[in-house]
Parts: structure tokens; C-alpha cells; sequence
């Protein structure tokens, strides 16, 4: 398999299968963004991984983030340079090395003169194009809304804009395609699989994992990896049996975004400068609908337990409304999900100021345990890069950091259109080279598949194609390859993470989804398809 930029191969190991009590270097507790990019680096310098996860990838925090590939603009303004620098340094590292899954990203600011002067958004914007080089993303620049098609949806008293450059991912698959690479480099990816109990020694750890019919598998680690997100705190205490006075307090930052239907065609996104001085972003979405969020809202309670609540769709609806020509209301929403953001607890007064960087915290009181605190989406890459380099260094291991230059599954796109040059640009003529190989899928199917597949959609296409249509837009031969090869163990799996089918089907083909699921798969279907819901026809991603 083709596994870096530069072309080098290395052979793809299959996913072993865990025995009774097998010995692996280290053992990772959670299947979020961090804990698949964990696996992954230390899987692809030789070392033996397992990887538990209670519930499903991504089935969390990871799946509900504003899906941006991002610097943090508003982080400038709590003077958290050094974090800003290191996203934005990470931002066309991982744009390149999987082009299907995310690519750039052109956001509006529309001028509010009572928020914040012209100078100082120049001055944020110059910061945000120079604090780390950009190869291919555009820099900042202004725009006269009046008259251009960007400043259609808006209000007209808006009559300046800046544009700004980020980029865009599919977080779900993201976490998912970090599993499979892991995997496919050796490491064993249990879903499903809750570490209830983890005991150690001088040389090694004694971990437990149970399924949900009480089945239990027993592992020997080296190392032990906490990357348990919201739940990171809680596992120390309650598992791994850790001193209180070595726990980290937690901020738990409840974070919502709802879905509307489409509220304007061009591709650019909005970032709003809401009443609060909060940035609210407004997201072209999935082709028929518009993202907007998020909140920052102190949880309260068990993470798995979040849900949006009435005043923060308001809240939502009104920052949105105040700058759009067509106010959006909560009977607009269509869909909504919120996540748990594990927040380093800095005594912070807003939420919106608490830190998104993250720590590694190794403790060698034993066999080593390494406990990741915080971190966001864009920077996952180099947390990990950073947690193999201390694990190993703990292990006594010589190993050389490798993923800065690697391909994601599916992102090394040469084989169908030769050497990459920029992401977006390889991305267009990989969509034009797969219409000329297979003319007769529908053009949305076939960007579809594309975008989730990129250079493996082959494998999902199969030699006999995608076989029968279970519901519009998802075939048989798709729900077979993420049941064999992406950990999908039930429709929800599929129609909300694996793909955002779910969004676009109506209750009754989502339940079709569901039938013939149990049909093929008895026993694994423990959860219907998502319900849309009632009055406001939410549903919510926890």
C-alpha cells in the first residue's frame, strides 16, 4: 500500500484478531480523533496496538465538531498564539493528505462596525495568513458586498466583508480512516468494548474490557493510553485506579449546531461576529442544507447525556438572523447534534476563553500511562505525533515520527490521475477520471462515493457493483464494505457516521435501512435507525 506523499510503500498488515490475554507495547481507551491518531502513528513505527472503544468511532465528541479544519481566528483575541500557530501550521499537512475527506475552505466576515473596528480585524487576519506558511490556501482580503453574490443572503446595511481561508472535513470519517490505517499497519480495533478495569505493575498493565453481553477479553499492555476525551478524568478515578491528587479537573463545554435547509448556493461559509463577540459559523452542508454554530455552554451531568437545549437553538437562530436577509427560526431546523468538549480547566470565566490546546500528561509510577487533556480536531495529528514520540521514549524505543507526509486511506489519489499537485485541484480531476470509468453512476451517487472514498472506491464498487438499492442513494455493496471493513455494527453507524445518509432519508427509508440490516446481520442491529423526531424535528449526536 502507498503510504506516504513522497511514494514510499510498505506492506499492509491485516487486522489481527485479540486472543485470550495477548500481549501488545500499548493499549489505547478510546476511539475518538486522538485515540485512532494515537494508534495510528505508533502502529506505523512497529509497535503492537490495541485500540477499545466503548461505543462506536467517532460515536462522540469527535462526530460533533463545526467540522472545520482551522487555525481558531477567535482565539487570537484571548492572545492563545501558540495554539493558533500550531493549527494553522497543521491545516494544509492534513488538506493534502486526504483530499477526498477535507479540502479548503473560503469563509465571509461581514463588517460590524459596533463589534470590532476595521483595523483590528486587518490586523487578526494579518497574523492569521503569517503565523504559519501557507503553500496553496489563499490569504485574506476584502470585499464590497453590495452587488456580489456573497452579500445576497445578507443584510444589506452590511457593505464590507474580509474572506479568509480554512478548510473543511467529514470529522467522522476522519476518525474512521485513522482506524483503518492503524489497522491496516497492524493494530486491533475493538469496538464495542468498554475497559472496565485496568491494573498495573513495574513492567505492565492488566487491562479488562467487556462487551454489552458481559463478555470479557484480558489484555497485557506495555503502556496505557487514556484517551478517553470527556470521559478522561473519570476513567483515572474509576479504572485505572489513579490518585485523586493526580487527576486533572475537566471543563465540560457543551457545544450545538443545528441544520437548516439550504440557505444560500455559492460555496463560501459565513463567520459571524455574534452579539456576545462570539464567532458563529454558517456552513454550506451536505448539498441540500446549511450548518450554523456553535455554542459554548457549561455541561453539566454524565458527557454522554448532552442534548441541545431550546436556547440555544434560539441563540443560534437569532446571531444568524441578525446579519441574513431571510431570519432563520427554530421551525426552520431539520436536525441538531451537540458534543461534550473535554476543556483544560484554566479558571477561565467564559467558556468560549478556556483553552483548546491539549497536554499530554505521562505518568511512570509503574508501567507508563499517558493521559491525553483537551486538544481539537485540527491539531490531532501532531498530538499523536507527540504522545508515540513519549511513549516510545518511555518504552525505550527508537522510532521516527512518519505521518506528517502520509496519505490517509483513500487519499493518495495517483494511480488515477498521476502525481498530486493541490489537494482541491487532484480532487477534480479524480471526480472527471471516475466518470470516465464509470458513466453509468448517477453524478450525485458518484461524488458521494468520492468524497467518502476517494482512491478506495473501487473496493466499495466490488467487481459486481453496488448490487441492490436498500434505500435512495445507498446500495447493498456499500453497506457490506463498512460492515466488513470500517467497524459499522449498526444502521445508525452507517446513516450518521460512516455517511450522513440519515440526514437526507425520510423515518420510513431509514427504517428500511434498519430491516434489512437485522436481516443481514441478526443479532447486531441492537439500535433502530435514528428517528428525525417530532416538533423540531431534532435529532441529537451526543
Amino acid at each position: 500500500m502507498n503510504d506516504s506523499l513522497t511514494g514510499a510503500t510498505q506492506p499492509a498488515a491485516a487486522p489481527a484478531h485479540p486472543g485470550a490475554e495477548p500481549a501488545c507495547d500499548v493499549l489505547i481507551v478510546g476511539g475518538g480523533i486522538n485515540g485512532a491518531g494515537i494508534a495510528r502513528d505508533l502502529a506505523g513505527r512497529g509497535l503492537s496496538v490495541v485500540l477499545c472503544e466503548k461505543d462506536d468511532l467517532a460515536a462522540h465528541t469527535s462526530s460533533a465538531s463545526t467540522k472545520m479544519v482551522h487555525g481558531g481566528i477567535r482565539y487570537l483575541e484571548y492572545y492563545d498564539f501558540g495554539l493558533v500557530r500550531k493549527a494553522l501550521a497543521e491545516r494544509e499537512v492534513l488538506l493534502r493528505s486526504a483530499p477526498h475527506i477535507m479540502w479548503p475552505l473560503r469563509l465571509v466576515v461581514p463588517h460590524d462596525p459596533s463589534m470590532r473596528p476595521v483595523w483590528m480585524m486587518r490586523i487578526g487576519l494579518f497574523l492569521y495568513d503569517h503565523l504559519a506558511r501557507r503553500e496553496f490556501l489563499p490569504g485574506s482580503r476584502t470585499i464590497r458586498l453590495r452587488g456580489h453574490a456573497l452579500g445576497a443572503p445578507l443584510n444589506p446595511r452590511y457593505s464590507r466583508a474580509f474572506l479568509y481561508s480554512d478548510g473543511w472535513t467529514d470529522d467522522a470519517r476522519l476518525v474512521v480512516l485513522n482506524a483503518l490505517d492503524a489497522a491496516e499497519r497492524g493494530a486491533q480495533v475493538l469496538t464495542g468494548w468498554r475497559c472496565v478495569d485496568a491494573q498495573r505493575d513495574r513492567s505492565q498493565w492488566q487491562v479488562t474490557l467487556q462487551d454489552a453481553t458481559g463478555s470479557v477479553r484480558r489484555v497485557r499492555a506495555r503502556a496505557l493510553v487514556n484517551a478517553a476525551g470527556p470521559w478522561a478524568a473519570q476513567f483515572l478515578k474509576e479504572h485505572a485506579h489513579a490518585q485523586a491528587s493526580k487527576i486533572k479537573p475537566l471543563r465540560l463545554v457543551k457545544g450545538s449546531h443545528i441544520v437548516v435547509p439550504k440557505l444560500f448556493d455559492h460555496d463560501h461559509a459565513y463567520a459571524l461576529q455574534g452579539a456576545d463577540k462570539r464567532i458563529i459559523f454558517i456552513i454550506p452542508y451536505e448539498g441540500d442544507y446549511t450548518l450554523i454554530g456553535t455554542t459554548d455552554v457549561e455541561h453539566q451531568g454524565p458527557a454522554g447525556e448532552a442534548k441541545i437545549a431550546d436556547d440555544e437553538i434560539r441563540y443560534l437562530c437569532e446571531q444568524a438572523s441578525r446579519y441574513l436577509v431571510k431570519p432563520v427560526t427554530p421551525g426552520d431546523v431539520v436536525w441538531s447534534y451537540s458534543g461534550v468538549r473535554p476543556l483544560i480547566e484554566d479558571d477561565a470565566e467564559d467558556p468560549s476563553a478556556v483553552t483548546r490546546d491539549y497536554l499530554l500528561e505521562q505518568d511512570t509510577d509503574g508501567a507508563p500511562l499517558l493521559t491525553v487533556w483537551g486538544g481539537k480536531i485540527t491539531t490531532f495529528r501532531k498530538l499523536a505525533e507527540d504522545a508515540a514520540d513519549g511513549l516510545c521514549k518511555g518504552l525505550g524505543l527508537k522510532t521516527a515520527a512518519w505521518t506528517a507526509g502520509a496519505w490517509l486511506p483513500g487519499g493518495d489519489l495517483s494511480a488515477w490521475i498521476g502525481p498530486a499537485t493541490r489537494p482541491d485541484v487532484d480532487f477534480a480531476r479524480f471526480e472527471q477520471k471516475l466518470g470516465e470509468r464509470h458513466p453509468a453512476l448517477p453524478v450525485k451517487l458518484r461524488h458521494r462515493l468520492a468524497r467518502c472514498y476517494g482512491a478506495r472506491i473501487d473496493r466499495v464498487l466490488g467487481a459486481e457493483g453496488l448490487g441492490e438499492e436498500i434505500a435512495p442513494g445507498l446500495h447493498e455493496g456499500e453497506l457490506v464494505y463498512l460492515h466488513d471493513h470500517e467497524w459499522a455494527r449498526t444502521p445508525d453507524d452507517v446513516l450518521w457516521r460512516r455517511t450522513k445518509l440519515g440526514l437526507h432519508m425520510s423515518e420510513a427509508q431509514r427504517r428500511d435501512v434498519a430491516r434489512w440490516w437485522a436481516t443481514r446481520w441478526p443479532g447486531e442491529a441492537t439500535t433502530t435507525a435514528t428517528s428525525i423526531g417530532d416538533s423540531v424535528r431534532t435529532t441529537t449526536w451526543s
